[in-house]
């Protein structure tokens, strides 16, 4: 699953809710004169965006340089050179190890390295990380020269299927002809049709009448599964964001009285 999380920072809150679902970020920043120094600048959103994947559990990052082809001279080796120094810098700060990280620098608009490779780099000889391997726990070395080897290149983390179902809600949804539609990502255990589950903090207890995943119904939704699932008598204004969905036999959510929080201020 692709998730499309906007760059600007008026759509903070709406970057913030696709990036905690994910497994991966892909970090986009641009080649072009005067783009790239905006976006590391202090108040710059690479820089910003960068932080809060790590922020929000994102262990796991690609960069790509884009619009590599508007670079000065076009397609230039040291323009790469000089953001992927600067990018690794700040990540390491951060809390990313570089050495774990695929640069690859890319256009969008013409296709380079996004799928194949480029023929207008031939200074390129692709990217390479080491890391240790989620599953396995040993050291790895990968390499590739596209874009979509670095995604395919994603070690996938441990997915908790033997824990009680957690499902926080990402939003809510009516559909005609269907009714209420939570969707979210399964965090842990299983979400299967026919279960009855419990929404957190409030209690409210329903039955789940079918489960989809791209548009597609499952018979089960697994951890990582980015999902969307009906439930009968339920209204939109029940449940909302935020809500976790749980399995109500099996350990279910509820409500705290206090908790300890981890705060990073941004901008001061």
């Amino acid at each position: 699953t692709v998730i499309d999380a906007p760059g600007h920072r008026d759509f903070i809150k709406n970057m913030i809710t696709g990036t905690s679902q994910a497994d991966c970020a892909v970090l986009i920043v641009a080649a072009g004169v005067g783009e790239f120094e905006a976006g590391i600048s202090k108040n710059g959103q690479t820089r910003e965006h960068a932080l809060l994947a790590y922020t929000l559990g994102v262990k796991q990052m690609i960069v790509g340089i884009n619009k590599i082809d508007s670079a000065e001279p076009p397609y230039s080796e040291a323009r790469y050179n000089e953001i992927k120094k600067e990018v690794s810098g700040y990540i390491k700060k951060v809390g990313y190890n570089p050495d774990s990280v695929a640069f690859v620098p890319i256009s969008g608009w013409h296709g380079d390295n996004m799928v194949s490779p480029s023929t207008n780099m031939p200074w390129f000889k692709g990217w390479t990380i080491n890391r240790k391997n989620a599953a396995t726990k040993k050291e790895e070395s990968l390499s590739g020269l596209t874009l979509l080897e670095a995604m395919d290149a994603i070690d996938p983390p441990a997915r908790p299927t033997d824990k009680p179902l957690r499902l926080p809600l990402q939003d809510v949804y009516k559909i005609g002809g269907i009714g209420t539609v939570p969707v979210g990502r399964v965090e842990t255990g299983c979400l299967k049709p026919g279960m009855v589950v419990t929404f957190a903090p409030h209690g409210l207890t329903t039955e789940v009448k079918s489960v989809e995943m791209h548009h597609e119904s499952i018979a089960e939704a697994v951890p990582g599964d980015n999902v969307g699932f009906n439930v009968k008598n339920v209204s939109v204004k029940d449940i909302k964001r935020g809500n976790v969905c749980s399995d109500s036999k099996n350990c279910p959510a509820l409500g705290t009285v206090d908790f300890d929080a981890q705060v990073i201020i941004m901008n001061h």
